[in-house]
């Protein structure tokens, strides 16, 4: 079962050099010497921690999506359930209700959209509706919902998350948690591989404040390279995440971009390949510089403590 990951990527942060992501009718390169793909979040909902109901209506949910498009978002990626510790689940009715019109708008003007849902009801309106990647915090493991997106042939992000949204903050515990990630997703990438999703389809996400205090958090943060050792595009998603707000002592969300962009670039040192963000001009513009001066990609200093 290993080598259906390692193998062919030979073990190497993010892939190979000619490394690509697969989502459809989208390709991305994610090898070692591709510039990181930026994921813009688009969230319906009245309820998100940090823009809830800010973009609530459609028109102002499109829009926002092109913004974050014109700033350098290579993926725009919709959700209509906060996952926000604490919050209430939605219907699957209220969901599609929420997010098919933004879903089709932004595919129609030729934008890849991923859809950020656990519910494979939602999953499928979604992907009838333009969507192109799948953004589960289920990791797929909803009855159905591997073999749906296999047949769809989209792109997927398997991402980790210790017990269930309403609780998952309460006690999370852990032995070791990098190694207690990777071994999890490692294991749905080959289930989602067994249900036959190609793995040049599939990326995976840690989890940041998904079950996890801030300790845990910074330790996975740090020993990122675990992860990317699997050989599939990490996504991170540190973006005005709680535990930034407890370092800098920010207490607003919208205030704590900087700490989100320096988090995305320790990210990316240690082989994140997409970074999910909130500010998508921040970070292109960091990526920028962070280039230009030979800012390392590939992982080398991700396995330090």
């Amino acid at each position: 079962m290993l080598s259906k990951l390692e193998g062919d990527f030979k073990g190497e942060p993010g892939g190979n050099a000619e490394s690509r992501w697969c989502c459809g009718r989208f390709s991305f390169a994610v090898g070692v010497s591709d510039a990181p793909i930026v994921m813009g979040i688009v969230n319906v909902t009245p309820d998100s921690f940090s823009d809830g109901g800010q973009y609530f209506d459609r028109n102002s949910a499109v829009a926002h999506g092109l913004h974050l498009a014109d700033a350098g978002a290579q993926i725009l990626d919709v959700g209509g359930e906060s996952t926000r510790p604490g919050a209430p689940e939605v219907s699957a009715e209220e969901e599609c209700a929420r997010v098919l019109p933004i879903v089709e708008a932004l595919a129609k003007l030729g934008h890849c959209v991923s859809i950020d849902t656990r519910k494979p009801v939602v999953m499928r309106a979604a992907i009838d509706a333009g969507a192109s990647i799948v953004n589960d915090v289920y990791a797929l493991r909803a009855e159905g919902a591997a073999a749906l997106c296999a047949r769809a042939k989209v792109g997927v992000v398997l991402m980790h998350m210790q017990g269930e949204p309403a609780t998952m903050q309460q006690t999370p515990q852990y032995d070791d948690v990098a190694l207690e990630v990777r071994d999890f997703l490692r294991q749905r990438a080959e289930v989602c591989i067994d249900a036959g999703i190609s793995h040049d389809a599939i990326a995976i996400d840690p989890g940041f404040g998904f079950g996890k205090t801030s300790a845990h958090n910074l330790a996975l943060t740090k020993q990122l390279r675990l992860l990317a050792g699997l050989g599939l595009p990490i996504v991170a998603g540190w973006s005005r995440k709680r535990t930034i707000g407890e370092i800098t002592g920010q207490t607003r969300a919208s205030e704590r971009v900087s700490g989100s962009v320096a988090a995305a670039l320790a990210c990316v040192a240690r082989g994140a390949r997409v970074l999910r963000v909130h500010d998508a001009r921040a970070t292109v513009d960091a990526l920028k510089v962070w280039r230009a001066i030979g800012g390392s990609m590939d992982g080398s200093i991700g396995d330090t403590p």
